[in-house]
């Protein structure tokens, strides 16, 4: 290995990892997260080390163990683990990967560690599944030389996958995310368009104020009537920021359907993602609701629900219902519910077919 290589990855082991104090939670990895599988007898040494370092979970092959089956424990280790550490060849942990692949921003993060304790090689998810960092981690445990093959990391760029993991943003596309990579590495610059401002500008990104092709919006809108002109949105990548709130009331036994689709076409009418929803929120009398809980899994959001108390400190600032004061002993639900989120109410109550729906949006995110 040349030495730019050498001195590149050194570079980026300094960037990444400050010192021997940084664990698996600071870089996203929480308590047996990380799974070890290590297919001979001769890595055990190197598994044991990782795992007092990172309390992993262990899979080694003792001599004359026929049980260990590597098949087997890879389908099972992709499917569990945020990070997976192979212990062997990288022949070995490819071949044992392949079949269970199911795409980057559902894959783990995969590192391999040859049986000489020379390299730590990440092979899969580098950006979305954390393998970069737990590459740099392992390297740093085991005082050895990390190996990445990013082209972006390399080139000391950081990519739109990252961008949106590091802020915890949603990806629209990761087709449009690759393009804007690829770019990247071509040394064009990319546009970030920012409606809240919080993207650090770094290399290869300049700050734009209107949409352009070849750019990152970072935003909870959908593209619908946002731009006069033409302009080709494959070559437009959203970021999607999870700051809707959505305070919901409804008549008990509403279907699960009849809720998404109101919902849905409410947040199409107000040109509104429905992946930049954070949270539902409702009243307590609605916390076993199966319509609305089975529409939170959906939209893969948390549901809260706050107690009717807590509704009457904030209730007299919305639209009064005789009806829910008459049920619930409070004076509304939905508009209620959004303020104490902690949300600034844009969509005041809006009824349909016994249901009713305000929207928010959450301050200081």
């Amino acid at each position: 290995m040349s030495e730019d290589v050498n001195c590149k990855n050194k570079e980026i082991d300094n960037k990444r990892i400050d010192n021997e104090k940084n664990d698996d939670v600071a870089f996203g990895y929480s308590e047996k997260s990380i799974s070890i599988v290590c297919p001979s007898p001769k890595g055990k040494e190197i598994a044991l080390k990782l795992q007092q370092h990172l309390n992993a979970k262990l899979y080694i092959k003792e001599s004359h163990n026929e049980d260990f089956k590597l098949n087997d424990i890879t389908k099972e280790v992709m499917k569990t683990s945020k990070g997976v550490i192979f212990i062997a060849s990288t022949g070995i942990a490819v071949r044992a990967i392949a079949t269970f692949l199911e795409g980057k921003d559902k894959d783990p993060g995969v590192v391999v560690v040859d049986l000489s304790s020379k390299y730590a090689i990440n092979i899969l998810s580098g950006h979305l599944g954390g393998g970069n960092e737990l590459t740099l981690r392992v390297a740093q445990i085991l005082n050895v030389q990390s190996i990445i093959t990013t082209a972006t990391d390399n080139l000391d760029l950081i990519a739109p996958d990252v961008l949106a993991k590091d802020n915890n943003l949603i990806i629209e596309d990761l087709k449009k995310a690759k393009y804007i990579a690829s770019l990247l590495v071509e040394e064009k610059t990319i546009g970030i368009k920012d409606e809240y401002d919080m993207i650090k500008i770094s290399k290869g990104y300049e700050k734009i104020q209107g949409l352009k092709e070849n750019c990152i919006w970072i935003t909870h809108d959908l593209e619908k009537n946002i731009i006069q002109g033409k302009l080709d949105y494959s070559k437009i990548l959203r970021l999607i920021k999870k700051d809707v709130v959505l305070g919901i009331g409804c008549r008990r036994g509403t279907p699960y359907e009849k809720l998404y689709d109101f919902i849905n076409n409410s947040l199409l009418k107000y040109n509104l993602d429905i992946r930049a929803v954070a949270y539902i929120v409702s009243v307590d009398v609605k916390s076993n609701e199966e319509g609305i809980i089975k529409l939170s899994q959906k939209i893969n959001c948390p549901f809260k629900t706050f107690e009717r108390e807590e509704i009457k400190t904030v209730q007299d600032k919305y639209e009064k219902s005789e009806f829910v004061l008459k049920t619930l002993g409070i004076t509304g639900v939905c508009e209620p519910c959004v303020d104490l989120a902690g949300a600034e109410v844009i969509v005041s109550k809006v009824k349909h077919e016994g249901m009713t729906l305000a929207i928010g949006v959450l301050k200081n995110t």
